[in-house]
């Protein structure tokens, strides 16, 4: 069970600050870190990867510092989102040299580019490789000697939609087996489908962190929406106004359902069953209709 541990950690560069003070877990299983372009998703990564130094606070593996600990190279592994590679190497040559540096041999490599699908490229000079190949071969390089940590900056950078799929598998893989991994993204859609558990960088600050669903119900600030369809959705909407917990309610006649403002999350999820059973209102559909990653980043980022 592997942990990396940040704490309180923040990095600057001049007058520029790209992580400020932040403190997370990041443990066994999938995990997302999500942010705009320009969060500091990267820097963090950096940090944790060994890459970059804390300007404050300290980066640990299961208690050891990493910056300038090469052990910690025995457990991590790390596909950065920078393209500079050995262009003249083939991929088989790229990944045999990682394989080389962690004293392991050529039945390595040839496991790790069989474990991303490179096997039918790995003879051709990296130079001659797409986006989506150039990613999986620093993947297979990242997977040479089975590491109990994986990190990866925008991963899915360039790939196609089978080869999205053949990662988001062998990552979902790797989280069953207990690894930890950590990937960071600025697109909805793949946090989403992947991770378990997320993090959310907003201008350098840990804006939240846990299951996406939880965060949006404890956002009691703002209204929770909810799309409901009924077999009299008037003498619902009637019923459910007069309520306190309720900020508003839209009829829409085209679409045939309401459109719920709830205020309170606790009280309006216990008065809609026993307003429709007291009323004799039969309920087809209750959905919420911001639980969505898209709508809890939305909430974050204009936080």
């Amino acid at each position: 069970m592997t942990t990396i541990d940040i704490d309180h950690v923040s990095r600057w560069f001049g007058n520029v600050v790209a992580v400020n003070d932040i403190t997370m877990t990041v443990g066994p299983g999938v995990t997302g870190l999500l942010g705009p372009n320009g969060a500091g998703k990267s820097t963090l990564i950096n940090m944790m990867g060994g890459f970059l130094s804390p300007s404050t606070g300290s980066v640990t593996l299961d208690g050891r510092p990493i910056w300038r600990n090469e052990q910690i190279y025995r457990h991590i592994g790390i596909v950065p989102e920078r393209e500079a590679m050995y262009d003249f190497l083939t991929g088989r040559e790229f990944v045999v040299a990682n394989a080389e540096l962690h004293g392991l041999n050529e039945r390595a490599a040839q496991r790790a580019l069989a474990t991303v699908e490179m096997e039918y490229a790995q003879d051709r000079k990296i130079s001659t490789y797409s986006k989506g190949m150039r990613q999986r071969v620093k993947m297979a390089s990242a997977l040479v000697h089975e590491p109990s940590v994986l990190l990866l900056d925008e991963p899915f950078n360039g790939m196609d939609p089978r080869q999205r799929m053949q990662l988001m598998d062998l990552l979902r893989r790797m989280g069953d087996e207990g690894r930890t991994v950590l990937f960071s993204s600025h697109i909805l859609e793949e946090v989403e489908q992947l991770a378990s558990h997320i993090e959310v960088i907003v201008a350098g600050r840990h804006a939240a962190s846990g299951d996406f669903r939880k965060i949006r119900r404890l956002m009691t600030d703002r209204p929770h929406r909810y799309l409901v369809r009924s077999s009299d959705d008037r003498a619902l909407a009637a019923a459910l106004i007069a309520d306190p917990s309720t900020a508003g309610i839209e009829v829409d006649v085209t679409e045939g359902a309401l459109h719920i403002q709830a205020v309170d999350f606790g009280r309006f999820t216990a008065l809609l069953p026993r307003v429709a059973r007291d009323h004799g209102i039969r309920l087809f559909t209750v959905s919420p209709s911001d639980e969505s990653l898209e709508s809890v980043f939305s909430y974050l980022v204009a936080a």
